[in-house]
């Protein structure tokens, strides 16, 4: 792989082993964004923002996502957040993350982020490299002359552009599970639980079972006895159980299906029985090593 001449920090052509010449030295990231509200029970989702690119550029008239370089100090997320308001206008902090797929080259990636606006935006072209940023059917996307590497990936993203990830941790059998003392303060290794489950920013999809390559959850902690009065942070909702904390657990689960057709919700505990039962609801479950692995890894972005 060969670097070829660049002006600055991320920008530059890398003439690839795969035979094609791709922008970013250090890769690239774009953002999907896709529109939250469903058009019908089973949460499809109606619209994606879409970059009719300028002719000038790589692929020049063909229809892409908003995105470019990645600097050297950046994150996917990061880049894709910036190239968008470059690009298209979309204010970084109106921009809820869900998930995100990878084009991997080894020492060269596209990362597309995968998201929706937690407020109205007016995106629009902010820069010469679009000829258009248009609001397009899902429908429609297909009929349109594609970036290449988009449209080979389009179909895997359509099929999961609609979800997000629920994330419901078991408390007492999460810390139950390592014998660090935990018997003598309940509620002091449940806050370190929490503490640690603040560092789940975003989880790679592969021990999950999920498909894409990185999600952004949202992480639902259920405490009970003598756990009981651990606070919610940012990034960590916790919910307390009235009374057995296994109820509770699989109430989480069936409201976060409702409340979403179509997410991804799963549940962290070793308890077969209760994963028999939140399987039922319509989760899925994975033991605690699992998260214990995630936690470790601390992906970013």
């Amino acid at each position: 792989m060969t670097l070829v001449h660049h002006r600055h920090d991320g920008d530059g052509w890398i003439e690839c082993a795969c035979g094609q010449r791709h922008w970013g030295l250090h890769g690239a990231a774009g953002l999907l964004l896709v529109d939250g509200h469903p058009v019908d029970d089973d949460g499809v989702v109606r619209r994606v923002l879409l970059q009719h690119r300028a002719h000038w550029s790589h692929h020049g008239g063909t229809w892409g996502v908003p995105g470019g370089a990645r600097a050297s100090t950046e994150t996917a997320l990061e880049a894709a957040l910036r190239e968008a308001a470059e690009e298209a206008a979309i204010p970084p902090d109106a921009v809820w993350p869900s998930h995100a797929w990878v084009e991997d080259h080894g020492p060269w990636s596209y990362t597309t982020v995968v998201a929706t606006a937690d407020r109205p935006v007016e995106p629009h072209p902010s820069d010469p490299e679009s000829l258009d940023i248009v609001w397009t059917p899902v429908g429609d996307v297909e009929a349109l002359p594609l970036l290449p590497a988009f449209g080979a990936m389009w179909p895997s993203i359509l099929d999961q552009a609609h979800r997000r990830l629920v994330l419901v941790v078991d408390a007492a059998n999460v810390v139950g599970s390592r014998p660090d003392g935990w018997w003598r303060d309940r509620k002091g290794a449940t806050t370190r639980l929490r503490d640690e489950l603040v560092r789940l920013s975003s989880v790679p999809a592969e021990p999950l079972g999920l498909p894409a390559m990185l999600w952004w959850p949202s992480v639902v902690l259920v405490t009970e006895g003598q756990a009981r009065g651990v606070p919610s942070v940012d990034g960590v909702s916790v919910v307390e159980a009235p009374r057995g904390g296994d109820d509770t657990i699989v109430d989480v689960v069936a409201q976060a299906r409702q409340a979403r057709q179509g997410d991804h919700v799963v549940a962290v505990t070793a308890d077969r029985e209760l994963r028999a039962r939140i399987d039922s609801a319509g989760g899925r479950s994975v033991g605690p090593s699992t998260l214990f692995e995630l936690t470790r890894r601390a992906v970013r972005a």
